[in-house]
């Protein structure tokens, strides 16, 4: 007979099925009583584990910041120049939203933008770290002379921003009727290419 799951698998269970639940019925549908149900406990049971359903949204994004940072950090290890570790940074995050497809719907829940603070905070931190990492390794690629110094890294770092979150959301109004990580990654390249000085251009000699 199987043994009872600790408090923190508990909790880690009820993370997961708030998640799901956030992608299959929406993050403002969403409410204790259905993540009840979906782990097979009691509603008092979960305030057991949360004292709020406030403090469980705001582990729900604790957990996906945690696994936002580890996939930063694996794919800023694997590359070794400014350029590959951009694309994989950026390819790193259209991976993560694609792996937590509720993710976009939850930026935009009114959980998130009125009703949470701390859950704003959170996902508001999460960003300033990315987009950080991005401005770091597009300053790299400027001092390389691969990409134009006549653009601040920031707005540069602040279009990509965009980019992905434009793409995400074009993939959760399109039911995901496209590859993400694909499409994010095209048009990663074709902004990229404006961006680079006329000597990196694969066509940058003169006419």
């Amino acid at each position: 007979m199987a043994g009872r799951q600790s408090a923190e698998d508990r909790k880690a269970q009820i993370v997961a099925e708030m998640l799901r639940l956030a992608d299959e019925i929406g993050p403002d549908r969403l409410s204790t009583t259905d993540v009840a149900r979906a782990v097979g406990l009691s509603q008092p049971a979960i305030f057991r584990h949360f004292p709020s359903k406030g403090a469980l949204w705001l582990a729900v994004a604790e957990d996906i910041a945690a696994r936002l940072r580890r996939a930063w950090t694996a794919a800023e290890a694997q590359e070794a120049t400014p350029d590959t570790r951009l694309k994989a940074l950026i390819g790193a995050q259209l991976a993560a939203i694609a792996g937590t497809p509720a993710l976009p719907s939850i930026l935009f829940s009114r959980e998130l933008q009125v009703d949470n603070i701390a859950l704003r905070d959170v996902f508001r931190g999460l960003l300033a770290t990315f987009t950080g990492r991005l401005v770091t390794a597009l300053r790299d690629q400027q001092a390389s002379g691969v990409l134009r110094r006549d653009i601040a890294a920031e707005d540069v770092a602040m279009l990509l921003t965009s980019l992905v979150q434009g793409v995400a959301i074009r993939w959760t109004l399109g039911a995901r009727g496209f590859p993400l990580v694909e499409e994010g990654l095209r048009l990663f390249d074709l902004q990229m290419a404006l961006l680079r000085t006329q000597e990196d251009a694969p066509d940058g000699h003169d006419k």
